[in-house]
């Protein structure tokens, strides 16, 4: 899939230290997700040369039970948490002409993939016990689960409340990235949904994984995450999605993961 795209990924063969921060990662994942992925992860891998960061993928059954490889770009063994999001937030916009405004996250030191094999865990979670609907075309009209009720209309639409004209310009919604200018707008817009980052706006299958993700690097790893928008070095605007009530009304519905 990424040669066809004009990439030439390669595989990666880690070191002893970069195995290490990859055990630690796995030892960090809440109970649920430690239970179903000794039963539904077959396999992980790296590569370098690949376009975006992570990709879980379903593989063939075993004995009829739901299997999963999820795919990491190398790169990311090298990063901390604050770096990789800083990256990320940033592929959201384009730099305009002068501007004086930047966008960092502030997600604490940790190495990056722990964050990330939580939030891909988290789909093949959400996969085996429902947290969203699982259906094949965006456009059908389900029956919502607790998680998806009255946030999302569709599997990649809002509920109208949260529809907003600026948030739909953005990559996650609209494909393309939007002018650094507008940043300030953006996140005061996004302050005042139920969504915990941007990318969770992209569809209710990223929402879960957002959500879960950031809860757990905050509340569980006690780490900081918040986005900070500055012009001329001076802060202007600030995001931190686990002080949104709006999202804090959510959180209840994450104790799953985390019964013994």
């Amino acid at each position: 899939m990424f040669r066809e795209a004009g990439m030439k990924p390669i595989n990666r063969t880690l070191t002893s230290a970069e195995k290490e921060k990859v055990s630690n990662a796995f030892s960090l994942l809440p109970p649920l997700h430690q239970r179903i992925l000794n039963q539904h992860l077959l396999s992980i891998s790296f590569m370098d040369n690949m376009p975006n960061t992570a990709l879980t993928s379903p593989v063939d059954p075993v004995g009829g039970i739901k299997m999963f490889n999820i795919t990491f770009r190398g790169g990311l063994l090298s990063e901390n948490v604050s770096e990789w999001a800083t990256w990320k937030e940033n592929t959201c916009f384009t730099p305009a002409v002068d501007s004086s405004y930047q966008v960092r996250v502030e997600g604490g030191k940790l190495d990056a993939i722990i964050y990330v094999l939580l939030h891909e865990a988290t789909h093949i979670v959400d996969v085996v016990t429902g947290i969203t609907p699982h259906i094949e075309d965006a456009d059908a009209v389900v029956e919502p689960t607790a998680f998806t009720k009255d946030i999302w209309r569709l599997m990649n639409k809002p509920a109208e409340p949260y529809i907003d004209s600026l948030l739909e310009q953005t990559r996650f919604r609209s494909g393309r990235p939007i002018s650094i200018n507008l940043a300030p707008d953006v996140y005061a817009k996004l302050s005042k949904t139920p969504f915990p980052s941007l990318y969770a706006m992209a569809a209710w299958s990223e929402d879960a994984a957002e959500l879960l993700t950031i809860y757990h690097m905050t509340t569980r790893l006690k780490q900081p995450f918040y986005v900070v928008v500055t012009k001329n070095n001076v802060e202007v605007a600030r995001f931190e999605p686990m002080k949104n009530p709006l999202v804090k009304a959510r959180l209840g519905q994450l104790a799953a993961f985390y019964q013994p």
